[in-house]
Parts: structure tokens; sequence; C-alpha cells
């Protein structure tokens, strides 16, 4: 019997593909999607079936992509009209030699979201995985406010009932195969297992020792952040996305075409470290490190400019296009070819954001001049605390918010690291601020560097803003 997890990293998405009988099936498949036919090739076997468990959000599903070269069937719930596949209800049943794959409705995250009960009948006629989707993660249940704040509570009880009386009435010993892993925003802190089962869920997961009224009040109160792009995503994967074929060609670019480029709307992305991107940068150009691209670009990035990346020597920039194509970002069209030493070896102008360390900023806390902002997620805020006097904006709605930053003072934005305060300098010059100074270190630094931070709730626990 074939069975493997494929994972894609940062995202934390995971796909499966399992098999026996020379046959195949794939389980919500990503858009660079070859690793799947290597797999099924290197077993002598054929993708015949594919399986979407919901209408994802946060990626775009690879389930049409990998249906052309093999000629395999999308299957998907029925609850949901999609523009490509064919719908399946409770209890119908797909065999794979003698692996069995029986659907599960499990409504609550989406309301087409089906499971997979899998059986392998030549060993036993007891189930031997789950695969959830994105109904159940290990130590974490799926989110329930994408359908709207208005659907909030019936979506939150349907995932109660999904799960009681679908799932957890499952024999103790089933693996639980997710669609997510830790670090996913399809879940508010999936825990960093890389297997569990239903009976280790049903003693640790606390969600899950919940009554059905106190598990919908957790629910609807739950704060978690959703990306722009969201919208996107689940527009593409009702309709069905466009095939790509093979990962776009990056045209290399020089810093004289950057310049034209900038000038007609091009999106300037550079994916050096904050370092690097503080010491000089293109003018006009965002600051998204390399790890962070899945986690940020929704948020800034739209699909129509073309997107030029920035970096200092160009390496493995393959890996990197992969993170645009599984966000439907098609239009990333190029790299500043020589990197970013090929733009000032032109003389072209250059722009710097400021770096303070925790005791440039500790010595200046008090100077009425310094505005100091937080960009962390609200829910990191509130759990390790806060540097006192600092403001808090969360970086992926600045744009949202630049209005209630003073544009006569000198910034200090700060996060944990300082990572995601690069990235909202980055937005802050962008939008025309002056003097931005981002504090390098964040928050560990300045614990580090044994100043306090403030533990308070900044606000009271109400669903955030779409």
């Amino acid at each position: 019997m074939l069975f493997e997890k494929i994972k894609s990293d940062i995202l934390a998405h995971n796909s499966y593909i399992i098999g026996a009988g020379g046959e195949a099936a794939v389980i919500d498949p990503r858009r660079d999607c070859r690793i799947y036919t290597n797999i099924a090739e290197a077993w002598n076997m054929k993708i015949t079936v594919i399986f979407e468990t919901h209408k994802n959000e946060d990626y775009v599903s690879g389930s049409r992509e990998l249906a052309r070269p093999t000629g395999a069937e999308i299957l998907h719930g029925a609850r949901e009209e999609f523009g490509f596949g064919t719908s399946v209800e409770e209890g119908e049943a797909f065999t794979l030699g003698p692996i069995e794959l029986e659907v599960l409705e499990t409504p609550g995250h989406t309301v087409e979201s089906i499971s997979l009960l899998m059986r392998d009948r030549s060993v036993s006629d007891d189930p031997l995985m789950v695969f959830t989707g994105d109904a159940l993660f290990a130590g974490e249940v799926g989110r329930t406010d994408l359908a709207g704040e208005d659907r909030r509570r019936e979506m939150s009880e349907m995932l109660y009932a999904s799960l009681h009386e679908k799932i957890l009435p499952l024999p103790d010993g089933v693996i639980v195969c997710p669609a997510h892993g830790a670090g996913s925003v399809c879940g508010g802190n999936i825990s960093d297992r890389e297997y569990t089962t239903i009976g280790f869920e049903a003693a640790t997961n606390r969600l899950l020792s919940m009554g059905r009224e106190e598990f919908a009040e957790y629910k609807v109160n739950e704060r978690i952040y959703e990306p722009p792009y969201f919208t996107k995503m689940r527009e593409l994967n009702r309709s069905g996305p466009p095939l790509i074929y093979n990962l776009p060609h990056l045209q290399a670019t020089s810093a004289r075409e950057i310049r034209s480029l900038v000038n007609q709307k091009a999106q300037v992305v550079d994916i050096r470290s904050p370092t690097s991107f503080a010491g000089g940068h293109i003018p006009g150009s965002i600051n998204i490190w390399r790890a962070g691209l899945p986690l940020f670009m929704g948020y800034f990035l739209n699909y129509e400019d073309p997107i030029v990346l920035v970096d200092d020597f160009n390496l493995d920039l393959d890996h990197v296009v992969r993170h645009f194509v599984r966000l439907g970002y098609d239009n990333v069209v190029g790299y500043l070819a020589g990197g970013f030493p090929a733009w000032f070896k032109q003389g072209e102008r250059i722009e710097r954001t400021g770096t303070w360390s925790p005791c440039d900023l500790a010595e200046h806390l008090d100077d009425p001049s310094i505005y100091v902002l937080d960009v962390r997620d609200i829910n990191h805020r509130d759990e390790k605390g806060h540097i006192r006097g600092s403001h808090h904006i969360y970086v992926g709605h600045l744009e949202e918010h630049l209005e209630e930053i003073p544009e006569d003072k000198q910034v200090v934005v700060h996060c944990d690291a300082g990572f995601k305060g690069s990235l909202a300098a980055s937005i802050l010059q962008k939008h025309g601020f002056r003097n931005v100074t981002n504090l390098l270190g964040g928050t560990i630094g300045w614990e580090a560097a044994n100043y306090p931070l403030i533990k308070e709730r900044s606000a009271p626990p109400v669903p955030l803003p779409r």
C-alpha cells in the first residue's frame, strides 16, 4: 500500500497520495503537482481519482492541474456548486484495490466539507485513517468564520455536529490526517505534531471536550485574521483555477528595465533580510522575507500588475516562484538580474529605513516625538505582552489604518524579531512616511535585554475584521 503525506512549507498545507492495486488517489493536491505523478510512477501506479475535501481558502487547488495529465476524476462535496468535478455524498465509497475510501459529510469549516474514511480490506474491515480536511487538526478544529459573521454560529454548530457525530465516534486508534499542520491560518493554534489519532485528540484537544453551546460561543468569539486573498482563492477554487502547465519562467531584468517597470506600476518585492533592506532598497519596494511570502503576499499584492523580485544573489528562485503560484499569483514575471548590487552599481536612487536596538528604544521610550507601533497579531500581543506606550495595528491591516499614524513623528515599528517590522516599515515608507525605524530583535530582543513587557488584554474577545 502506498501512503505519503506531501507538505507545502510555510503554508503548512498537507496533501496525501494513497494507492494499491495499481491505482492511486490524491487528496487536496497543491497547484505545482508534478510531485504526485512522480510518486505514482515510482510505485507503478496510475492516479485515477482526486478528492477535494473542501473549497480551500488559503491556496489554489491543484486538482484541475493534476487531472490534465492523469485523466483522474475530481470529486468534491455536494453542498456547493463547483465549476468542475463531480459531487459526492455521505456514504459513497471508492476503491483502489483493497483500499476503500468512504465519504463522510462534515460541514462546518465550509458547507461542502467532506472527510474520507479509509479502510484496508486486505487486512481488516475496521477503519485505519480518516482524512479530515479542515474539520479536525492536531490540537485544533477548523475556523468557522469564513462564511461571514452572520453565519458564524450556524457554521460553528455544524462543525460541532460533524466532529461529535461523524469523526469522534470512530475507533480511538484511527489515524487523523488533516489538511494543515502547525502555522496554518486555517486554524487558531494547530499543534506541531506530524500525526495524531482519534483517541489522542478526544483525550487532549480541549475544544472537543466542550459542550455544544460552549463550543459555539468559543468559535463565534474566536479571533483569527482573514487575509484578503482568501476571497480570490474561494473564487478560483469554486469555478476552477486556470491551468499553468509548468512553473512560470522568470525574466532576468536589468536595473534600468526595473525602473521602467516601476513607472508602469510594477510591484517590486524585496525578499532580502530586514538588515539588508534597511541598508538600501529600491524606492517603493516592499520587504517580504522569503519565509514570509506565503503569509503576507496576499495582503499587499494584487493579481493584475506585474511582480518583480529583488534579492542579493538570486538563489533558488524556483522555490520562491512556487509560493506565488500556490496563491494564484501568475503575474510574477521577473527578477533583478545581478541582485540588488546591480541596482546601486548603475547609480540608481536608493531608500533606507532606520534600525534601532532595544536599548535605543529604551532610551527614547518617553520621547513625545516617538510613536511606537506594534504590528504583531492581537492574540500574540495579548498573550506575550507589549512595550509600554506602544500602539497596535496588525501588519496585514496597516494600509487600512494609515490615517491613525502620525506623519510628524518618528515611527518605530516592531514585531517579534524584526521581519514583520521590516515589512511594515516598507509599507509605511511606500505610502510617504519618511521617518520610519524598525526595532531589530522586536519583543524577543526587548525581553532578552531585560526590558519589561506589559501583559494586559488590549481588546475584548470579538471577531477580527475581515
